[in-house]
């Protein structure tokens, strides 16, 4: 059997007296796009942020293709392989849309994977093409509209050359004309196509969204957690079905889609 691409192992994460992830295991395939879902407060994003160590375990063990990362630094994650975007983009506001995009250019990872190109400025371009917002490259990040926030913010992740996506809410805030965009992108970029080139393999990823009639057309499997616990595993038809999830969610009487 392939050893998954990510191996979380009782994630624990404690706030003084408060819990918010509480003995998380998981495991995601190097070929799957898992969605990761929970009501408000659940600990999504307290998940996501201690497998790239912006938030230190409390205990646990977090194994990235069969090697322990738990407690590494961040710039060794990114360049094992494991990129992240944030639920609040918080861009580089005073410069450039291209010189937002370059410091993941160049971390050693994305200039050893990216030599098929000769400039770093022909990476930037290809990383802002995919994202659908090439056009603006020459833009201060601080006209962009939030639509445009989201596709820079996937852009700067997927520059890194990813293994590994980790993704906070990418369509939130987002009208379904530009949710439907960067669901698209990331289905083709899972699929291989990035960059101009075509990969036989995409990165593997886990998205935490709350828009699930979306984030359900997209992905391979979900795991719901709710107060820091894992709540239910499973196909996202099994899940939205499951009476534990439409619990958590709505309460009992109503059901979780209509």
């Amino acid at each position: 059997m392939e050893e998954p691409i990510l191996r979380v192992d009782k994630l624990t994460k404690d706030f003084g007296g408060l819990r918010a992830v509480d003995g998380i295991s998981f495991e995601i395939g190097r070929n799957e796009i898992v969605g990761l879902i929970g009501p408000n407060g659940a600990g999504k994003t307290t998940t996501i942020r201690l497998i790239t160590n912006l938030l230190r375990p409390s205990s646990g063990a977090v194994r990235f293709k069969g090697e322990d990362i738990t407690g590494l630094p961040i710039w060794k994650i990114v360049n094992k392989g494991i990129a992240s975007t944030f639920q609040v983009v918080k861009p580089l506001r005073n410069l450039p849309v291209s010189a937002n995009v370059m410091p993941s250019c160049l971390c050693p990872r994305a200039m050893k994977r990216g030599e098929w190109v000769k400039t770093l400025e022909m990476r930037v371009q290809n990383a802002l093409e995919f994202c659908g917002i090439s056009d603006l490259a020459r833009e201060s990040a601080s006209v962009l509209s939030h639509g445009d926030l989201k596709r820079l913010e996937l852009a700067r992740a997927i520059a890194t050359e990813p293994e590994l996506l980790l993704l906070d809410e990418p369509f939130g805030g987002l009208n379904m004309a530009e949710t439907s965009l960067i669901a698209a992108s990331l289905k083709r970029l899972h699929a291989g196509g990035r960059f101009g080139r075509l990969h036989s393999e995409g990165p593997a990823m886990l998205i935490v969204e709350h828009k699930l009639s979306e984030l359900m057309k997209i992905v391979d499997r979900v795991i719901v957690v709710n107060f820091g616990r894992l709540l239910a595993e499973g196909t996202p038809e099994d899940v939205m079905s499951n009476k534990d999830v439409i619990d958590a969610y709505i309460g009992k009487e109503e059901r979780l889609v209509s």
